[in-house]
């Protein structure tokens, strides 16, 4: 008996140690997103707190996406404020029409301070207007994030 609940003590332990989470369902790209529970965006800045950057698994709203080729994105914050998203290395690109669906990604947020010359520049990759390109008239402090991997979810978490 001692040898019965031995073994089925030893098969509960196996599969405990093999389950892993589903992984998220949608378009991968990059180095993909492993498992986890990601933090919405709203919650970067306070996750982050005083730490100049961290590792963290998010997911947000694209609002925006670089025109010229993909090499950056916006996602929706609740402040009305975008937050900017580029991909280490530039090893990868968005899709272009990816506008109102729903990403997680793995990577780096961190505080940061963007020049206005970089500012103007993606100003001019999103094709602004001469008008809103000549109102940037200074650097802006924000959260921006690095990903490694992203995931273009084909259904809402």
């Amino acid at each position: 008996m001692k040898k019965l609940i031995f073994a089925f003590g030893c098969c509960l332990f196996s599969l405990a140690a093999l389950a892993q989470e589903p992984a998220f369902k949608g378009t991968s790209l990059g180095a993909g997103v492993s498992p986890g529970k990601p933090i919405a965006v709203a919650a970067v800045g306070k996750q982050l707190g005083m730490q100049q950057e961290a590792p963290m698994k998010i997911t947000g709203e694209v609002i925006e996406v670089c025109k010229k080729k993909g090499c950056w994105m916006t996602l929706k914050t609740p402040e009305g404020e975008a937050m900017r998203v580029t991909f280490k290395d530039y090893a990868f690109f968005m899709p272009l029409d990816i506008e109102g669906k729903t990403v997680v990604l793995d990577g780096v947020a961190r505080q940061q301070t963007i020049s206005m010359e970089k500012l103007r520049h993606y100003a001019e990759d999103a094709k602004k207007s001469p008008e809103e390109i000549s109102r940037i008239t200074g650097p802006k402090a924000e959260i921006a994030y690095e990903a490694t991997g992203v995931v273009i979810l084909s259904d809402k978490l």
